[in-house]
């Protein structure tokens, strides 16, 4: 009897795994949700416009973007690990709704164990850019005013844990500066607030200040990779600015919830892998100061995210962020 049982359950398996192939060929029969846990203008959405016509045209259906802003991308990443497993909800996220997040609030209705990591898609550093009203033009200038002025200096970041946020933090603790942080829904209104003058300074994306350093209304001081980038001309590493020991760098990357099929997840990493290769692409980010990245396999990006939250929940910790 037992033997039987077996080999039932040899046989069911079996015809699972040729359902969940079956599925991966015919998918996707619809138009794909992708979710952006920020609001339009920010990074997230900028890399996700660029990316969603070519996959879709890869996929052979559309990609539908779709901005769910708040909680620092909490909000997006909680509805997609819980939406059906199906293929047709997909995330892009960075170490915000990954790694940070859930360090620093593990009462959040989800973890990065209830979403299927499928590719990384980009990598850049981040620009610090002050108000020209500041009167500060390099970044020695600006630690020598917010030394003088401590607590005085406010910073906009997209959202309290998000990579601009933990780049501040880490630069306050390296310069030995006192700053108050302003968390907006997204890269494009924390830009904004700086162009406004409502705060003086951000640590942003690339896609968020680089055109408003261009037409002058911000300037930037440094980028937050160790030497200087070519996504970012002109402007100094953190080495050659002053800060040597300082390095940091973000990521987004695209997550199905947990359960999807593997086969689908693999369909999704293959196309994803040819639109990373278009020059097209690979131009449209760069102008914006981010560089298309990939992933060899999901597993290969899952073992990524792995050791890269080491690094992130670290400065969770150093930081004693709580949540809001």
């Amino acid at each position: 009897m037992m033997r039987r049982i077996g080999s039932t359950l040899v046989v069911l398996a079996a015809l699972a795994g040729g359902v969940t192939e079956g599925m991966a060929q015919t998918w996707p029969a619809r138009p794909v949700r992708l979710v952006v846990g920020f609001a339009p203008g920010g990074a997230a959405d900028y890399v996700a416009r660029n990316l969603a016509e070519p996959l879709g045209r890869a996929l052979g259906q559309s990609m539908v973007v779709e901005n769910r802003a708040g909680a620092g991308s909490s909000i997006a990443a909680d509805h997609v690990a819980k939406a059906a497993p199906d293929g047709y909800t997909l995330l892009i996220a960075s170490p915000s709704s990954i790694s940070v997040n859930p360090a620093v609030n593990p009462k959040l209705g989800y973890s990065a164990r209830d979403l299927l990591p499928v590719t990384r898609v980009s990598t850049s550093p981040l620009v610090v850019a002050v108000n020209p009203a500041l009167k500060v033009a390099t970044l020695a200038e600006l630690i020598a005013l917010a030394r003088r002025q401590p607590g005085k200096l406010n910073y906009a970041t997209s959202g309290n844990g998000s990579a601009p946020h933990l780049a501040a933090v880490l630069f306050a603790r390296l310069a030995g500066v006192d700053m108050v942080h302003v968390p907006y829904k997204g890269g494009g209104p924390a830009v904004q607030s700086v162009v406004a003058g409502d705060t003086q300074l951000t640590f942003g994306t690339p896609p968020s200040v680089l055109p408003m350093i261009e037409a002058k209304r911000l300037i930037a001081l440094a980028s937050t990779s160790r030497s200087r980038s070519p996504l970012v001309p002109g402007v100094p590493g953190m080495s050659e600015a002053g800060l040597p020991d300082y390095e940091i760098s973000f990521w987004y990357g695209l997550f199905f919830p947990a359960a999807t099929p593997l086969p689908i997840a693999r369909r999704l990493h293959e196309a994803t892998a040819r639109v990373l290769e278009s020059a097209e692409l690979r131009q449209a980010l760069a102008r914006e100061g981010t560089e298309t990245v990939g992933s060899r396999s999901p597993e290969d990006f899952a073992a990524f995210i792995a050791e890269d939250a080491k690094f992130w929940v670290r400065l969770v910790r150093d930081a004693k962020l709580q949540p809001e």
